[in-house]
């Protein structure tokens, strides 16, 4: 078939959100793509992620859908806190994260190219 349908939730269920990528190959070949990455987030009220990430080798994209999320970068940092609000990140930064301590966050981000994890 030329397209695809399903849920984000169930589709990235198995690698911690992300529904699309390089790494869905042995699993789900209809999702998997070396061009791009895609995860659908749902975070818990107060979730967070204190511990900075290796630097990544992707440009990557995070768009807020709900809630609010904090991001933190080594030099400076962003609040997403109307929906709509997205940050933008290049290749060989760190970050760490968290979400607003009382509603449920929901994030869509993408990265390209995929790695492949």
């Amino acid at each position: 078939m030329s397209w695809h349908a399903g849920n984000a939730d169930v589709d990235g269920a198995e690698d911690g959100g992300w529904l699309l990528g390089r790494f869905k190959e042995g699993r789900a070949p209809e999702l998997a793509t070396g061009e791009v990455e895609v995860k659908w987030a749902r975070l818990a009220p107060g979730s967070r992620d204190d511990e900075w990430t290796e630097p990544e080798p992707q440009t990557s994209l995070c768009v807020l859908v709900s809630g609010s999320q904090r991001i933190r970068f080594r030099e400076g940092e962003v609040l997403l806190r109307t929906s709509g609000d997205y940050v933008l990140w290049y290749p060989g930064e760190s970050h760490t994260w968290e979400s607003s301590p009382t509603e449920e966050t929901t994030t869509i981000t993408v990265r390209w190219p995929s790695s492949g994890r």
